[in-house]
């Protein structure tokens, strides 16, 4: 191993995703950057790993680099967060600026990520996504955090609290009842579970079992290029049209002339149109 910072993936809830060249590296290493040594800890003993550890957070950051910067060269570091790939919405990337700004040699050990997984898991188009941290504290900051997702034409993904759950499905009942949403618990753990569906739905779901509510939970949101925004915007006057139009033409026909007239998507409107020629 070269002297430098590795950032070490940790696994994110079930040991066996440990990577054998995570273990290596944090094995040959000689300092361990993490953000609660006591929690680190436990991972650390499980491994047989025993090494000094330097607790790094939001508050620290600056000075932990200040203490450290002439070592980076000469020593070998790990940056590790408390679960899964570091710096997704941890501690780190000062340090790691810091770094490469300096010549020192960093270098990635990738392995679990939570984000990644629910993504995976979703059953969502994941192919242009947005990632948002952390849901807002505030139930009026939740409330501007969900009215963003409306127009957005990127599938979502945030982390929300236990505490926060119920309240997120309270506003996205209002605000995206349309929008199909895959609530990702405790993703790798023992009591794992994916929850798939309209907000209103998921919030019943919730509120009559509040075993529901215990863990972490990764949020995914479709975006709203998908049927959600489309179904608003087929109102009553475009249906009134399309009814007129499959007396006269082909279900494509009908399709691609009000494809031209509104731009809304041609499966959005091929579905719509299928709905209202089952139903003469």
């Amino acid at each position: 191993m070269k002297n430098g910072l590795y950032i070490v993936s940790t696994p994110i809830g079930n040991l066996g995703d440990m990577s054998l060249r995570a273990a290596e590296t944090l094995k040959n290493c000689d300092i361990i950057i993490c953000e609660n040594p006591k929690h680190s800890l436990k991972l650390l003993l499980k491994l047989g790993i025993k090494k000094k550890l330097i607790s790094l957070h939001d508050y620290n950051e600056e000075l932990v680099i200040k203490k450290i910067r002439k070592e980076l060269k000469n020593k070998k570091f790990c940056l590790i967060s408390d679960a899964g790939s570091p710096l997704i919405s941890d501690p780190g990337y000062k340090l790691v600026r810091t770094s490469v700004e300096n010549g020192v040699y960093v270098t990635v050990v990738p392995g679990a990520s939570s984000l990644t997984s629910a993504l995976q898991i979703s059953t969502i188009p994941i192919n242009k996504y947005s990632f948002l941290g952390f849901l807002p504290k505030s139930k009026k900051n939740i409330r501007d955090f969900v009215h963003s997702l409306e127009k957005s034409n990127l599938t979502s993904v945030f982390f929300v609290s236990r505490h926060k759950i119920i309240t997120f499905l309270e506003v996205a009942s209002e605000e995206l009842s349309k929008r199909k949403i895959a609530i990702c618990k405790e993703i790798t753990k023992i009591n794992e579970k994916v929850f798939v569906g309209f907000p209103e739905k998921l919030l019943i779901d919730f509120k009559e079992n509040p075993n529901n509510t215990l863990g972490e939970f990764v949020v995914v949101v479709e975006n709203s290029d998908d049927v959600g925004l489309a179904e608003k915007l087929i109102n009553d006057e475009i249906l009134d049209v399309m009814n007129k139009l499959l007396n006269k033409f082909s279900l494509t026909d009908t399709v691609e002339i009000i494809h031209k007239i509104v731009k809304i998507g041609k499966k959005e409107l091929y579905k719509k149109a299928l709905d209202v020629q089952n139903k003469k």
